[in-house]
């Protein structure tokens, strides 16, 4: 994850819709969001497993359901922008 932070600074443009700030309140609702999967994830693997199985399945979860997310808005581009460092 942090080698895609550190890409992300170099890897696209920002959308053509707009500009695609750092720290904007788009990036605060994707922090939100996942943090609300990664728990709900972690919540639901950890009933019976260790837990560094847990996290580890909860944060495969919080990333699949985030790529989902950008990919969703990327072949939507009418309704949504995706976004590089909405990924990060």
């Amino acid at each position: 994850m942090p080698l895609l932070l550190a890409f992300s600074f170099f890897i696209g443009a920002p959308p053509e819709h707009g500009h695609d700030a750092w720290f904007a309140r788009d990036k605060a609702l994707h922090f939100v969001a996942s943090a609300l999967v990664q728990g709900a994830a972690y919540s639901a693997f950890h009933r019976g497993a260790r837990y560094t199985v847990a996290v580890e399945r909860a944060s495969l979860v919080t990333v699949a359901v985030g790529v989902g997310k950008e990919l969703y808005d990327w072949r939507h581009p009418a309704r949504h922008d995706a976004s590089w460092r909405d990924l990060a």
